[in-house]
């Protein structure tokens, strides 16, 4: 595709997008013009410095997960996340395939970190979570990558999959801002987090991004072997809400602050959809923003003879029950999306 295509592409995805964006509900409106980082206020106060020392303290007894594994990270030694001192990265870049309010005109700016806590077999980005894709990189080559994708014109910057790496980030994040940086954080996590994790991010994060995948004990256990996910879930996801609230947007329909929940329909209802949905209404409210995504495909370990359960992609009217559960719980802030295509600049 030639340059002056794909510009001419990204301007018309762009159009729609601003007409998209002009629609949101202004109860949940913030004026731009007023918002700033909520790290930066800790920055300025040295908090920030004091959560870096304790946050690198923790790497030494590594308790930074559910997992509770214990090992000394600051030795390059590791155990199920298999990152030891220092975040591997496989790639950032200006992401466009995210929801309209992270991607907006310019693209999120995401950057995809190696390895995961959790091993879930359908796991569509397995040549990160489950291979390692990447490359260690140390804070000031994260807070270069940071600083980039601002220069880039990206509406935020976005982590993929950080749960196991907090420390890393909360240092980098120090060396970015006295760079420049001043975009919002995105927390994007499976939500198999720790309270330690959260605590230390508690004034850094701005949107917090869950997925909360599985209801049940059994099916994460089997589909993620991490049989206490669901109950990690809840607790984490409670804790992101009191900390940021329901998302707010600006003026132009970009999130700039508060909680932003996924979650993936899958084949036969396996994740325990209805109860998901409804314990969200009922714990967080009906005003909690909820992507419910559609875009489940068989992958990872999943194959014609592995898995076959759901080795399949969801029907129609499995997305269409979703939708009507969610109603039915009284979730009324829905994600929808553009018919914008999707393009990364990539690095």
């Amino acid at each position: 595709m030639s340059i002056i295509r794909l510009r001419r592409m990204l301007n018309f995805s762009s159009t729609l997008l601003g007409q998209r964006m002009r629609t949101t509900a202004k109860p949940y409106l913030s004026d731009r013009r007023h918002f700033e980082p909520a790290y930066l206020r800790l920055y300025e106060s040295g908090e920030l410095n004091r959560r870096v020392e304790r946050a690198l303290e923790k790497l030494a007894d590594c308790r930074l997960c559910p997992r509770d594994c214990g090992v000394n990270r600051l030795e390059n030694k590791f155990a199920v996340c298999k990152t030891g001192r220092y975040a591997v990265v496989s790639s950032h870049f200006a992401h466009f395939g995210e929801e309209d309010c992270l991607r907006g005109t310019r693209g999120s700016g995401t950057i995809f970190l190696g390895w995961c806590n959790l091993r879930c077999v359908f796991c569509q980005n397995y040549e990160l979570s489950w291979l390692g894709e990447g490359r260690a990189s140390k804070p000031d080559e994260l807070a270069r990558m940071m600083v980039y994708l601002q220069e880039l014109g990206c509406h935020n910057i976005n982590f993929v999959t950080p749960e196991h790496v907090v420390p890393q980030i909360l240092e980098a994040l120090q060396l970015a801002i006295q760079r420049g940086l001043r975009l919002p954080l995105v927390y994007n996590t499976s939500a198999y987090d720790s309270l330690d994790s959260l605590e230390l991010m508690d004034g850094v994060v701005d949107i917090y991004m869950p997925d909360f995948k599985f209801w049940d004990r059994e099916m994460a256990r089997q589909y993620m072997k991490a049989p206490d996910y669901p109950e990690a879930a809840r607790r984490t996801i409670r804790e992101m809400h009191r900390q940021v609230g329901p998302l707010v947007f600006d003026e132009n329909g970009l999130a700039l602050r508060g909680l932003l929940i996924r979650h993936l329909v899958m084949p036969g209802d396996i994740a325990g959809t209805q109860q998901i949905l409804e314990w969200i209404a009922r714990e967080l409210g009906p005003s909690t923003y909820v992507d419910l995504m559609d875009q489940y495909y068989p992958a990872g370990k999943v194959s014609g003879s592995d898995y076959v359960e759901i080795s399949r992609r969801i029907t129609s009217k499995e997305y269409r029950l979703a939708v009507e559960a969610a109603r039915d719980a009284g979730l009324r802030r829905l994600d929808k999306r553009a018919p914008a295509k999707h393009f990364a600049i990539w690095q």
